[in-house]
């Protein structure tokens, strides 16, 4: 792994890297005088940490408390642990996770790994680390499903993530181009990245607004190798751009998103569907994924690359093979138009319409603060250890909306809004 000195400002534009951090304070998260702020991030991001933390503290934050993660000291799990260590996960550390969330902290993910940073270990080490840490972090997932709190996504160019985006491009100038893709996506190339965030927010609002008027049953998904209805969950309502958390915080969980998304009702998706991106998962890449739907269950998967770890993933637990979400992006959205893969879902699912294996989010159900976990099981809602979106969206690809009494309505031609 190449080292490179990413605080060099002829590296990464400082400017946009503050805005950035800016951004993430007060759009992302809009955090509040007196609120706690928990973020995770790779070692290499310590000058966007650096950042964050100004802004908070600027923001009137009452504590910050970074999480960092190393990509040689996961490798060194792998390499040297014991088989028992691959079973094992910080539960302590994600219940003290839950307390800080039950308490009104809020959370911030920086993500920018090596996509491909597992790819040449053991994938059962990987299904079962994957599998205990998912297990360890149900009581802090729960409150981010639940959106009981603001919290937020942003990305770092890491050096190896950059590489993987620019493979015929020098160390250097990877991260570069990898930090402007990031800065132009995530709107902080422009002098007032808040008011574009206000104008983005008002688009993806009339998108839902629509959406949610319609009061469609399902959606019909049509293209190369894709013969799909997803079922919507009773209740259903579509969600896109900032939200309102239950702490009464309206915030922007991801930085950047161009979905409206909302829940499929988990027993009522039939079909088949292809994927049009690669998904890079816990550092595999799965590739040309197909699958068919029974019931709301996946009976068939396929995948030319990472098959074995697909089918480790339908396995987790009974949800797994189900769907909690489905979304919709336009073809033409300015990540699609980049032409870039990113190998990172928080950019990938934003360059095309897709769908997520595994938990529900509580909030895209009318009243869904005030449901139950029963309630929302009881409107189709799934429950999962997992939420992994997937691309299956492209400008051949069409999609009807599906009305109670059977009437069609075109929501999607050739992938752009109908």
């Amino acid at each position: 792994m190449n080292a490179i000195s990413t605080e060099n400002p002829s590296i990464i534009d400082p400017v946009k890297l503050d805005r950035l951090a800016e951004t993430a304070i007060k759009v992302g998260l809009r955090l509040e005088p007196g609120q706690d702020l928990l973020l995770t991030a790779p070692s290499a991001a310590l000058p966007l940490v650096r950042k964050i933390a100004e802004h908070a503290y600027k923001a009137g934050a009452g504590l910050v408390m970074p999480f960092f993660s190393d990509e040689e000291i996961t490798l060194a799990r792998y390499r040297f642990a014991p088989d028992a260590s691959f079973d094992r996960a910080a539960n302590w550390l994600y219940d003290g996770m839950a307390k800080a969330f039950s308490a009104n902290t809020a959370r911030l993910a920086i993500v920018g790994d090596n996509p491909m940073l597992l790819s040449e270990q053991d994938p059962a080490k990987v299904s079962r680390a994957n599998k205990s840490n998912s297990m360890a972090y149900q009581p802090a997932l729960e409150k981010i499903a639940g959106f009981d709190i603001n919290w937020n996504i942003i990305a770092w160019p890491g050096a190896a993530w950059a590489q993987q985006v620019f493979p015929n491009d020098t160390p250097d100038n990877a991260v570069r181009k990898l930090a402007d893709a990031i800065f132009a996506a995530s709107r902080v190339d422009r002098d007032d990245p808040v008011a574009a965030w206000a104008s983005h927010n008002a688009e993806l609002h009339t998108k839902t607004a629509w959406l949610n008027g319609q009061r469609f049953s399902a959606l019909h998904f049509s293209g190369p190798g894709t013969d799909l209805t997803v079922g919507l969950a009773d209740g259903h309502e579509w969600h896109g751009g900032a939200s309102t958390a239950k702490n009464g915080i309206t915030c922007n969980p991801n930085i950047p998103t161009e979905e409206v998304f909302t829940t499929p009702h988990a027993h009522r998706v039939e079909g088949r569907v292809s994927s049009t991106k690669p998904l890079s998962y816990n550092g595999t890449l799965i590739d040309d994924i197909s699958v068919r739907f029974e019931a709301g269950r996946i009976v068939e998967a396929k995948a030319s690359r990472g098959e074995d770890v697909l089918k480790k993933v339908l396995e987790t637990d009974e949800g797994a093979s189900r769907l909690g979400e489905v979304a919709l992006v336009p073809h033409s959205s300015p990540i699609s138009k980049s032409g870039l893969l990113f190998f990172n879902t928080l950019f990938d699912e934003n360059a095309a319409c897709h769908i997520a294996l595994g938990q529900c989010y509580a909030k895209c159900f009318l009243d869904g603060a005030k449901l139950t976990p029963d309630q929302i099981a009881a409107q189709g809602g799934n429950k999962s250890l997992i939420h992994i979106d997937w691309m299956i969206g492209s400008d051949k690809v069409d999609i009807d909306g599906v009305k109670p009494d059977g009437t069609r309505v075109p929501v999607f031609r050739k992938g752009e809004w109908a």
